[in-house]
């Protein structure tokens, strides 16, 4: 971490002030399972608290959080925990694809990005921003800009001074010095946008 620091404060001075206002960096990583991309979808779109509290109900209404527990019950039956329609679409969805072996999670590690996100995105529901959170928080890849992320184009729009959110080619532009740390940018990019900067 100390080598991306290091490189991410003598490239970017903007990125540097930002370092030093948030602190250590506290990236938290989860396994690359089928149960961190069933948690991915439950947390689409929706406040960390609102989206843990469903998650919890989720793990306490199956066994455990495998494709097989999970092939057992329905839509119908997961909606009551708070989950839409969509969303319980997409969990059964992703566990009959790795129950057949469309998707191999213990394939995902010796991947490059690009044909992991390839890989993930053929599940329903599953898009590129999602496959990016997997590579960052859980194939722990140092180098992935979610050009998409909502809260890295404001992040940006404030501490670049822009007018507007950037679009992905100006993101692409702006975090060219990052590399090959985009991942660790990102991290403070998000925390930059916590009020007072802590965690």
């Amino acid at each position: 971490m100390r080598k991306a620091l290091n490189h991410l404060r003598t490239s970017d001075p903007i990125l540097a002030a930002i370092i030093d206002r948030v602190g250590p960096c506290r990236l938290q990583y989860k396994e690359p399972t089928f149960e961190a991309l069933v948690r991915s979808i439950v947390y689409q779109q929706l406040s960390g608290k609102a989206a843990g509290t469903i998650y919890g109900r989720l793990r306490e209404a199956v066994d455990a959080i495998t494709p097989d527990h999970l092939a057992t019950k329905s839509p119908e039956e997961l909606r009551p925990l708070g989950l839409s329609g969509q969303k319980s679409k997409y969990i059964l969805d992703l566990a009959e694809k790795t129950r057949s072996g469309v998707v191999r999670f213990q394939d995902l590690p010796e991947l490059d990005d690009a044909a992991v996100i390839a890989h993930l995105t053929q599940v329903k529901g599953v898009g590129e921003w999602t496959a990016q959170m997997f590579l960052m928080f859980a194939l722990r890849r140092p180098d992935v800009l979610p050009v998409g992320d909502l809260g890295i184009r404001n992040a940006m729009r404030r501490a670049y001074g822009l007018a507007e959110p950037p679009t992905p080619e100006r993101m692409e532009h702006i975090a060219r010095p990052w590399r090959p740390y985009a991942t660790v940018a990102c991290w403070y990019l998000w925390r930059s946008l916590d009020g007072d900067a802590a965690m």
